[in-house]
Formats: C-alpha cells, structure tokens, sequence
C-alpha cells in the first residue's frame, strides 16, 4: 500500500517544477495555423532565448503566455499549475510579466505611478501616494536601480524608461518575465546595466524569456535557446552547445552570411557629389560637419547616442532647419525647408522607430505602401485603385513581406516585415537618396540578409545611400565609407578597406588611436 505524499512533498514539488511549460500548444487565424505544437519550457532562474524568422510564431506563443491570445489547443503550466488564461489579467495574477519592445509607459506620470498603474495602493478608497513611492524605491533598490520614483519618465533617459517598465512587471510578483528585444533602444552602457539586473533576477529565482535577433546577447547572457520555424520548433539546446552558425541555419532553415562583407566598385569620384556638405551647424547638435556622398556609394554613419547621427539625417530630410552651413545636391544649393522639398528632390528618409514614425498602424499594408506615392496614382479627384493595387502587389513581391492580405492593418504584421513596408513604400518612389536610421532594428538574422542585399543592390543601381547604425558589425558588413561623428561632427572619413575589425571601428568612435 503506496503512502500519500506528505505536504513537504508538495511543496518540493512545486519548487522544482519550471517556472512555466507549455506543451502542444496550437494557434491559428482565419483558419491559417501559425503555431503546431509548440512545446516551451523555461526553467527557476533561467534566461532562455526564444528566436526565429519573422512569422515564425515567436510573438503568438508568447501572447498565448501572456494572456493576449488563446490558445486553440495544448497545455500552460505555471509552476507546475496548470492554467488557461483569458486576459492579460489573468496571467499577470499567476506571475506572468511582459516588457515590451515598445514602451507602455505614460511619459507625463512618475516611475512610481507607472510602476503600479491600474494597481495602485489605496487608503480609505483613495491612492496612498506614500505607500506607492515606498514600494516603487523597494522594487527599485531591489533590483539595484538608483532612480527617483518620484520622477517623471519623460526627463529620464531611455535606459531608465526600460528599468521602469521591468519594476511594473515585478511589481506584479513576476516569476515568469518575458523581455521582447529590451535592448532595441538601449546605449552600450544601459545594455550593460541592464543585464547586470537580468544577473540579479536569476540569482532570485526569475525565469525569463528573452526575445531578440542579436546573437552576442544570445551568447552572453541566456542558458538555452528555443528556434521557432513555420510555426514548429526546429531546435531547443543549451546555447553552450551550439555555434552562431547552427542557430542561425535553424533561424532562416539554410546556411546564410548576412554579415560578410562584399566589397564593391568604389564609386566615380571624378563627378560631382550627389550629396554635399558643407559646415552644416544647427540647434539640433549638429556643429561645423561637412562631408560628400557620391552615387553609387553606400556610406555609414558610426557614433554614439548623441553623437549627431540622427539630427543630420533629420537635417537633410528637411526636418530640422541648419542655423549656418549649405546642404548641396548635385552641386546646387538643396533648398530643403520641409520633407516635402526633399521628397520632391529624390530623398527618402526611413526613421529609426518604425511604428512611431514610419507606419499608419491601423492602415492596412496597402495603404501604407501607397501613402508616398499617391500624387502620381490621381486620376482626376480619384485615387486610380487599379494602378495603386498593382503597384502595391509589385512592391510586396520585391520585398518579399509576407502577409495574408494586402488590406489587413499592417499593425498586424511581424517587426520584421512592418520595417520591409516602411522601406517599400519610399523604394516605390525610386528616390536618388535613401537615408536608412537602424534599417534593421528588431528583425531576425534572415530579413537583415534580405535588407543588406537591397541595399547593395540600390548602390548598383546608382543610388547614393546614408546607413545609420548602432550595431557595428552590420555597419562594416554594407558601407562603402564610414563617418565617425563624435559631438556632433566628423572626426574620421574611413574607407572600408582601411577598417580591420569592430574593434577598430570602435576605438575610432571612441576617440582611441589603435
């Protein structure tokens, strides 16, 4: 006769259980299946990468654990509990937290405000501001964070707007923490802070669920890696394991060298620049820089946050107006007051925050692409549909974004095929200048391949380009000349062919002669 196990036995059972499982876990939509059971398991103090292709499933499997989505079929276990949520509410009383890629915080609130938004204290029915700033500067001081939580968001930098969305999770006694690319908008140094903290939640017992496309992050800090592919999983190891090129061949299901450099004809200098700067200074930081841009040439820009990366490509865009210096296109002063005279003029900007700046999100994929391009599609008062559907479908196929219908909002689409939309709807307008501000922010290794080759290919063509990029590798992997700015101008015009490595270009940016 067997012995019932004991309340001790319990309770080591439920501690040794995974923070969360999930097994066999089905989705679809329109009766298209995206997920065909998922198995998922993430353990007590585990950081465990979850990567794949645009489309591959990654954000409806971590919807159905958070409670945006239901599942069709399979099992969720939370802590060896089993659950089926149907809210976000739901999974967030059970310990499930989710830090979003793109922030869900009120900017004009304080950190503590934010940090208990819709949860707050309450005395005698009303908010108990003293209790919401003192457990705010607990969570805080628990997670080895010196910020105010008396301060409002908008005053603080990035990296603390990060800081703050983690404290809301664990204000909420997560146990299960899912970060989507939480370094997407994060400087080196607030990176770093930032997996400091990821170290400090392990060490409690937190399991996190860690989504990103950077694979040096991948290696530096996650134990495991599950890769999704066509809604399935085509590997679950420990990243100790596996070589960046085992991972990235199950991400895009082939071998591919997104990041090897090609090296181009150098372009006709005999001829006058496309692109001509000279002594441009304005309010916006940018200070006595001068530099030239030939057709056919792909130059990147290298710096630090702050550096004037940004504020120049808001300059020549037309964004911002220079207080002194001349911008010239084809060796006549430019002329550019607004983003209309520089569109007009053959200049396409893509902004560095898709969803912010580059993309109506309700709209559908369709009239996204079409917005630029919707002067030339008139017919009389009317837009001209026939003309504007085919040229739509074309600029689809070219890019290869992959959809469901061409009318569907495109808030709907991946991360990595919303940045395809953006960069073919001003492709359409077949522009002389393509100015690129982080092209390839957020998007799997597979559309970064795909992104790179078009932009070499529109280099060919004869198409000047301007790629801005924190991510060095990926600078070195498609321009023809860097610029180093530092405080707002150029110190260093380097050829491609003269730059070694990453450390090279990054002593340059620091200002460190190798």
């Amino acid at each position: 006769m067997s012995e019932r196990p004991s309340a001790l036995d319990k309770r080591t059972k439920r501690t040794s259980a995974p923070a969360a499982e999930m097994r066999d876990i089905e989705k679809g939509f329109n009766g298209t299946p995206v997920l065909k059971g998922v198995d998922f398991t993430l353990a007590r103090g585990e950081v465990h990468a979850l990567a794949g292709g645009n489309g591959a499933g990654k954000s409806t499997l971590m919807k159905i654990l958070q409670g945006v989505h239901r599942k069709d079929a399979g099992v969720i276990r939370i802590g060896g509990r089993e659950v089926d949520f149907s809210s976000t509410a739901d999974a967030e009383a059970a310990g499930v937290g989710m830090v979003f890629q793109e922030f869900s915080l009120v900017p004009t609130l304080s950190v503590a405000r934010n940090i208990f938004l819709n949860h707050e204290p309450r005395r005698f029915r009303m908010i108990d501001d003293k209790a919401m700033i003192r457990r705010a500067g607990e969570i805080l001081q628990g997670m080895g964070v010196d910020l105010d939580p008396r301060a409002e968001v908008r005053t603080l930098p990035t990296g603390y707007w990060q800081l703050t969305e983690i404290a809301k999770a664990l204000a909420l006694d997560a146990k299960v923490l899912i970060m989507d690319e939480p370094t997407a908008s994060l400087t080196k140094t607030e990176s770093e802070a930032l997996f400091e903290l990821i170290g400090r939640l392990k060490a409690q017992g937190v399991g996190i669920v860690y989504v990103s496309h950077r694979m040096e992050e991948v290696y530096r800090i996650c134990d495991r890696i599950t890769v999704l592919r066509d809604g399935g999983v085509v590997l679950s190891d420990a990243v100790a394991d596996l070589s960046p090129e085992q991972i990235v061949a199950a991400i895009v299901g082939r071998e591919v060298d997104a990041l090897a450099w090609v090296e181009r004809p150098a372009a006709t200098k005999d001829t006058t620049p496309l692109l001509e700067v000279r002594n441009l200074t304005a309010a916006n930081g940018v200070t006595d820089m001068s530099f030239t841009l030939h057709a056919g040439e792909i130059l990147g820009l290298a710096g630090l946050m702050g550096s004037g990366r940004t504020e120049l490509a808001k300059l020549i865009f037309g964004i911002d107006r220079p207080m002194s210096g001349e911008i010239l296109l084809r060796g006549e002063p430019a002329g550019i007051t607004n983003p209309r005279i520089a569109i007009a003029k053959g200049i396409a900007l893509v902004p560095e925050d898709r969803r912010l700046q580059g993309l109506v999100l309700d709209h559908s994929v369709r009239e996204n692409l079409l917005l630029p391009l919707l002067p030339g599609l008139n017919r009389g008062p009317l837009v001209d549909d026939r003309r504007g559907d085919g040229l739509a479908a074309r600029l689809i196929e070219r890019l290869q974004i992959k959809l469901v219908s061409a009318n569907r909002p495109v808030r709907l689409l991946s991360g990595g095929n919303q940045q395809k939309v953006v960069l073919a709807k001003w492709l359409g307008r077949d522009p002389d200048l393509l100015i690129l501000d982080e092209p390839t922010a957020g998007v799997d290794i597979g559309t970064k391949s795909e992104i790179i080759e078009r932009i070499r290919e529109l280099a060919d063509s004869g198409k000047a380009v301007i790629v801005i990029s924190s991510e060095l590798a990926e600078l070195l992997a498609v321009s023809d000349r860097v610029l180093v700015l530092r405080n707002g101008t150029v110190t260093d015009d380097l050829d491609r062919r003269d730059i070694d490595d990453e450390e090279s270009l990054q002593l340059a940016i620091q200002g460190v002669r190798s």
